[in-house]
């Protein structure tokens, strides 16, 4: 890979629906936020960084950051876009696109996350947006190239990024994966439904 790229990981959300740190939910023998940090581990970013708000305290004691700059969102309560502002300042300063991932979605692959890299960075240069194209409508992980940094700096509130995709001020790349979007973990149902799953999965 030519391009300097970046995986930022958000894991700041204060679970409010669900009632006690989704970050720490039990997850196969560890937690959550474990999980999808080894996701992030295994795909070729040249840096990785995740964000803490929710519970900070117990999140950074319990889970293992090896290997992540940790980034205190300390605006946390105002939605995931104030993740991605806190993080902007800690990136590389070469740094042409940063991959971003949810901490409550561990059904995220590699390969995902390879062939949204290699969609983004192919051709004259970084894509500005790139996302996922999966069977059943559009996921994480979402690409952003440099060019739209200081677009996500002005991002405000929970839904801003999906804003910024469907503003029409850049194109977006889609890039087909050939699978269901992966599950996320809002609220106690979705914790159940995400381990009914893995285990309709494993044989």
């Amino acid at each position: 890979m030519t391009e300097h790229v970046a995986g930022l990981l958000l894991a700041a959300g204060s679970s409010r629906r669900l009632g006690q740190p989704k970050q720490l939910l039990p997850y196969k023998g560890r937690t959550l936020l474990d999980a999808t940090l080894d996701v992030a581990r295994a795909a070729p970013f040249d840096q990785r960084l995740v964000t803490v708000g929710g519970a900070a305290d117990e999140v950074v004691h319990q889970v293992n950051f090896d290997g992540f700059k940790v980034v205190d969102s300390l605006h946390f309560t105002d939605g995931c876009s104030s993740s991605i502002v806190s993080a902007l300042s800690s990136l590389a300063a070469d740094t042409q696109g940063v991959v971003m991932l949810l901490g409550d979605q561990p059904g995220i692959t590699v390969s995902a996350i390879e062939s949204l890299i290699a969609a983004a960075t192919a051709g004259g240069g970084p894509a500005p947006l790139a996302v996922c194209r999966y069977t059943d409508g559009i996921g994480h992980p979402f690409w952003f190239g440099r060019q739209v940094f200081s677009d996500l700096a002005e991002l405000h509130g929970d839904k801003a990024v999906w804003k910024l995709l469907e503003s029409g001020l850049y194109p977006v790349t889609e890039v087909p994966i050939d699978a269901t979007i992966p599950l996320d973990v809002d609220t106690w149902d979705d914790y159940e439904n995400l381990l009914a799953h893995d285990q309709v999965q494993t044989p």
